[in-house]
């Protein structure tokens, strides 16, 4: 570090030692957050009121979305001589840096095609697979077996809370692209506090059923109509020893599923 302006210093070529960097102040996100919220407004950006995180700039020419998350920002748009110079506003504010097309944000990886975009988790996948151990392990086919009675007893030993907690902490963000894993892991999150041998036998099957398909991911077609679509279904007390409902919902526009 350069000394600041007004510092005397003893010796011409004494430099700074950085004692505490800006990510350490607790406010330092919500500062940061607040002067981008401010500057992306100044230029004629609106703020999402369903996403705090989403900016949008629309006028009868062109479309831009900006999607923020800490210092990480993704620029979408319909025109590439506006999206341009919003990059070039903010590198004069902010010296932003140019990663070219999107491919990896926040561990998910895009692939473009002709076709459409097809987003999955791959990497992601394998590093739980490599933390758990099971990069070795061989697959299965379902990510829960159906008889879900030896879960619900409290009679095994408890151990291993913290990985239990570690590994569905992880599984949940892959729920994110994975609606194939979404309940079996919702319904072990109410296990947390106090996880046995069949609650870590029951993560072994999901894994083992990731392992067999780390690629695995959601497409948005380049070409469908924007129709929204939304199914729902539930099964009324289907649980035998809970007596507990089972709901679920998808949403589509066209055929891309959005939630």
């Amino acid at each position: 570090m350069n000394p600041p302006q007004g510092l005397q210093t003893e010796k011409p070529n004494q430099v700074c030692r950085l004692r505490k960097s800006l990510y350490d102040f607790k406010q330092a996100s919500r500062q940061w957050y607040a002067k981008l919220t401010q500057f992306l407004q100044n230029i004629g950006f609106i703020q999402s009121s369903s996403d705090h995180s989403l900016f949008i700039k629309k006028t009868n020419l062109y479309f831009l979305a900006l999607l923020v998350y800490v210092d990480d920002i993704i620029l979408a748009g319909d025109d590439v001589c506006h999206m341009n110079e919003v990059k070039r506003v903010l590198d004069e504010k902010f010296k932003i840096k140019d990663l070219g097309k999107l491919s990896f944000f926040l561990g998910l990886e895009i692939t473009r095609q002709k076709e459409g975009t097809h987003v999955n988790q791959r990497k992601y996948a394998l590093d739980i697979l490599a933390d758990r151990g099971m990069l070795a392990a061989k697959s299965c086919h379902t990510p829960m077996n159906k008889d879900i009675k030896l879960i619900f007893e409290q009679t095994g030993t408890v151990y291993k809370e913290e990985s239990f907690r570690r590994v569905i902490g992880r599984l949940l963000y892959l729920t994110n692209i994975r609606p194939d894993i979404n309940f079996p892991i919702q319904f072990l999150s109410q296990f947390m506090k106090s996880p046995n041998e069949h609650h870590h036998k029951a993560i072994n099957q999901i894994l083992r059923y990731i392992k067999g398909s780390p690629t695995r991911g959601i497409f948005f077609p380049s070409k469908s109509d924007m129709h929204l679509n939304a199914l729902s279904d539930s099964d009324w007390a289907s649980c035998n020893l809970t007596r507990r409902s089972t709901t679920g919902y998808c949403i589509y526009i066209g055929s891309a599923l959005v939630s």
